[in-house]
């Protein structure tokens, strides 16, 4: 049984050409593999789209925006049911991605080696 509809895989093929800045930031670095950690971006997961997936550790990394302010309740739902699918759940603020995107991607890969 198919985990992942077409439409949700075509819609992640459309956001990979429509990333935000602070995405395409992270995904520079990510791409990149820091401490020999794969990431893909814009990964169909069920129903959602997850900015950033490191599949060896079953991490979701998510870059908020000034958006994610007014949608608190339906990000805990996403998070909620992605954390009972098995999935990590890491929210960081773009704001803090570029300011650092340097420190954002040491935090991420330091979680993840951790582990391990």
């Amino acid at each position: 049984m198919r985990q992942t509809s077409k439409a949700t895989v075509k819609r992640a093929r459309g956001l990979r050409r429509e990333m935000s800045p602070p995405e395409v930031l992270l995904w520079q670095r990510l791409r990149l593999r820091p401490g020999g950690v794969k990431f893909r971006r814009q990964h169909p997961v069920g129903v959602y789209v997850a900015d950033f997936y490191a599949p060896e550790a079953k991490m979701i990394v998510e870059v908020d925006g000034a958006a994610h302010d007014f949608q608190v309740e339906r990000d805990a739902a996403r998070d909620g049911w992605l954390r009972g699918q098995g999935f990590v759940v890491v929210r960081v603020a773009a704001v803090d991605v570029l300011k650092d995107v340097e420190a954002v991607v040491d935090g991420v890969v330091r979680l993840i080696l951790a582990s391990r």
